[in-house]
């Protein structure tokens, strides 16, 4: 059975056909829908769950699909399979490091709150030509450097 499932992950990891099967761009960020969310060893229900997520909006990046199953990996670089169903297109964000939140996309603009590394905030807007992302941490709009960003990609364009 072990051999059964080092197979099946390799197939999954090499094989092309196996990857994109929605047609949408791998890799790509997305959130867990719900509070709580099963990280699975293989993509199916029979796999046993590795790690159970307890919190809802979480970012996770999607490194590939197979059927109704996501591979992810999360913010401590952890991988595992999630039913497609247990995961959002709403994009968020989690700190890499203590930061600002900023009141302008500038980076000598007034720093409005600060966010601990860690928090999870709501993505808004990561235009192309600034170095800063809009974002929203609970009641706080403002702007924080991407570089700080886990959930969005140095050069990914969001509006």
């Amino acid at each position: 059975m072990t051999m059964l499932i080092a197979v099946l992950a390799l197939w999954l990891t090499l094989c092309p056909a196996a990857r994109a099967q929605t047609g949408l761009p791998l890799p790509r960020f997305v959130s867990l829908r719900s509070n709580q969310v099963n990280l699975r060893t293989g993509p199916g229900f029979r796999y046993p769950v590795e790690w159970v997520y307890l919190k809802s909006d979480l970012p996770v990046e999607i490194v590939n699909e197979f059927e109704t199953w996501r591979r992810v990996r999360d913010y401590d670089g952890r991988e595992g399979w999630i039913y497609q169903p247990m995961l959002s297109g709403r994009r968020t964000v989690r700190m890499k490091e203590n930061g600002e939140l900023l009141r302008a996309a500038a980076a000598d603009s007034r720093p409005l709150a600060k966010i601990e590394k860690g928090a999870v905030g709501r993505l808004a807007l990561c235009p192309a030509d600034v170095a800063l992302c809009k974002v929203e941490f609970g009641d706080f709009q403002g702007w924080v450097s991407r570089a700080k960003l886990w959930g969005v990609y140095d050069k990914e364009v969001f509006e």
